[in-house]
């Protein structure tokens, strides 16, 4: 695993030398690549003058932000350097928090953060088992191309989760999604709910989820590439029924996905039993 960065975390005057990991794959992910439809050529992407159709360069390009429509500011490469971060390379934890008090919609990219060599993995380790221990979570900030981010660590497994944070004031308020009105709750209907719940309750690790797009697109994919048919599949669109009677056959359903098969010597004793019997 190639490390995409390397610094330090930084509390009080504790400091340790670590490197920042790619904690998400891409390689499964399939990509696509824009061809010209009569030639099959690579298509070229190129900036154009909205107005005069002219190709530009990139030295022809400018930055300009719009504070009213049409009216435009320009911003020049020394403005940008007037409010360049210097880049620390240290993460600068603030302070460590329960973990509950930082709300899931604040999470963006999680990262792994490992020990920098054999002298750093001595108080990394221990950093990682006093959050572990302490069940909180730290929060610092970090300069990453010429921009503050917020970071979260955490312990995870053996070693320590890294999340790249928003800013609480990125988040839209709840209160601006439309239709939310309270209305008034049937109790019959909310008792029959939570019995669904109950009965669909699991652990998250026995789920099985996968990306069943992307392996459609590679089985397609293969298939021209084999010169096979590309067989399509038609999905019907649920039928709406009343809430009573989704809920109770949902229930029904639930039950009877999770009563346990048979064995077949078990049924074969029994058999015997009944054959025995008669």
């Amino acid at each position: 695993m190639r490390a995409i960065w390397k610094g330090h975390i930084r509390f009080s005057l504790v400091t340790i030398p670590i490197r920042i990991y790619n904690a998400i794959s891409t390689e499964e992910k399939v990509s696509f690549n824009l061809l010209s439809k009569e030639n099959h050529n690579p298509v070229k992407y190129e900036k154009k003058d909205k107005v005069t159709g002219e190709v530009l360069r990139q030295e022809d390009i400018i930055k300009g932000y719009q504070y009213e429509p049409g009216q435009f500011v320009i911003i020049e490469d020394e403005d940008f350097e007037k409010v360049k971060l210097k880049s620390t390379k240290v993460i600068e934890i603030e302070g460590f928090v329960d973990a509950s008090e930082v709300h899931h919609t604040l999470f963006d990219s999680p990262y792994f953060a490992g020990p920098d060599g054999d002298v750093a993995a001595q108080t990394y380790n221990l950093l990682t088992e006093a959050l572990r221990n302490s069940g909180k979570v730290g929060v610092g900030k970090v300069v990453l191309r010429d921009r503050e981010s917020v970071v979260l660590l955490t312990p995870h497994k053996k070693g320590i989760l890294l999340y790249k944070l928003r800013y609480p004031n990125e988040l839209r308020d709840m209160k601006d999604v439309p239709n939310l009105e309270e209305k008034p709750i049937d109790e019959a209907q909310l008792k029959m709910a939570n019995t669904l719940i109950d009965s669909m309750t699991t652990k998250f690790n026995d789920l099985t989820l996968e990306d069943k797009y992307n392996s459609a697109l590679k089985e397609m994919i293969t298939a021209k590439i084999e010169g096979k048919e590309v067989v399509s599949v038609s999905e019907e669109e649920p039928e709406v029924v009343d809430i009573m009677t989704a809920l109770k056959q949902s229930i029904e359903q639930a039950k009877a996905d999770k009563k346990p098969m048979e064995k077949a010597g078990d049924k074969s004793e029994k058999q015997a039993k009944a054959k025995k019997a008669s």
